[in-house]
């Protein structure tokens, strides 16, 4: 490709432009946005409310008023019931209690309302590491709360700290 520069009384000067670095770094950066623009999707969590997922009723139950919740913090965990159960569990030197913690959901369980249930929702605040979710999430398993809606601190059914 050429490029005609006129000067005026002086004998025309025709230049080269290399066009070869800019399609080199076109492509470099066409082929890295459709390389991130794929794994970007796999980089997100959808968090959905509790019962709204795409093979759950578009409805709640009314029928069902009584829900659990766990509020994990960074120096307890906060356990409770919407009829007004609420459990605080410290966290001791530095651990957080999972035996008190499954203890409580034990109760819960042997409730009448959740004879059936296996339903429960779980927050975690900010400052809150990714393991300790982790293991209040198998904590609430292995007290057969098997449907874990995990959720943000003001979506909670019951209400902490007001």
């Amino acid at each position: 490709m050429g490029v005609s520069v006129d000067s005026g009384d002086k004998k025309n000067v025709n230049v080269d432009v290399n066009v070869v670095p800019f399609i080199d770094l076109m492509s470099c950066l066409t082929a890295f946005l459709l390389v991130t623009a794929v794994w970007s999707q796999f980089a997100q969590i959808n968090i959905k409310p509790k019962g709204l997922g795409k093979d759950a009723q578009t409805e709640i139950d009314e029928i069902i008023k009584v829900h659990a919740s766990i509020l994990i913090t960074e120096n307890q965990i906060f356990v409770g019931l919407t009829v007004g159960d609420r459990r605080e569990i410290r966290n001791d030197g530095g651990t957080y209690d999972w035996q008190g913690l499954e203890d409580t959901l034990n109760g819960f369980k042997e409730m009448p309302v959740f004879a059936d249930r296996q339903d429960i929702e779980i927050a975690a605040e900010d400052n809150v590491s990714y393991q300790t979710v982790i293991s209040a999430m198998d904590t609430a398993i292995a007290a057969e709360f098997k449907d874990i809606g995990f959720v943000d601190p003001q979506s909670l059914s019951v209400k902490f700290k007001e």
